[in-house]
């Protein structure tokens, strides 16, 4: 079984990110990809995801607030300029949306979220049509903002606080280090 991995190239990420933008039209799983790069919830967290946790009335929310599925924990995050423009379309082209509706919608059941498996596949299909190879998964999305935020040089102890992760060792692997990280180490040191 293989690991899932973080997106690190960059053009191949766009590419993934414009997928569903740009080569097969489906406003919804576009907003799927950018909420899991942009917030790096879990993609149990992002499926529960209501209109009343993104938008106050009309406004859509500075932050939202949620306590995650599997740690129990809460966590606050900001809605950052491109995601508060995604999720503002996907509203204005949303048949559901009253509050408490769920952002991302089933298409046979539009009063449930979209499943587990459906936002793999839907991640999946985009990762094979983009080249990106078979270890990208619903996860890849939590990891790629991780890779990126500590390549920008985000310190790893902020990165396990906003993982919620219990130890170092676990947003360690989520990082996904590999020998031309530890390369370009060597190769920029100056002494």
């Amino acid at each position: 079984m293989s690991t899932t991995q973080p997106i690190r190239d960059r053009e191949a990420l766009q590419k993934f990110k414009n997928y569903y933008l740009l080569n097969e039209a489906n406003y919804r799983n576009y907003a799927l990809i950018i909420t899991g790069l942009n917030t790096a919830l879990r993609i149990s967290d992002i499926l529960r995801l209501t209109w009343n946790a993104v938008f106050d009335g009309d406004r859509i929310r500075e932050h939202i607030e949620l306590k995650e599925q599997k740690t129990g924990k809460t966590n606050r995050i900001l809605l950052n300029r491109e995601l508060r423009a995604v999720l503002t379309c996907l509203r204005a082209q949303s048949q559901h949306c009253d509050k408490d509706s769920f952002l991302f919608v089933s298409h046979r059941r539009a009063e449930n979220p979209l499943s587990r498996y459906q936002a793999y596949r839907i991640i999946r299909h985009a990762a094979q049509m983009t080249g990106l190879g078979d270890n990208i998964s619903c996860h890849s999305l939590r990891k790629t903002f991780g890779y990126y935020a500590w390549k920008q040089g985000i310190p790893p102890a902020m990165l396990m606080c906003i993982f919620n992760h219990s130890s170092f060792q676990v947003t360690r692997r989520y990082l996904c280090i590999d020998q031309d990280d530890k390369d370009a180490v060597f190769s920029n040191i100056k002494l």
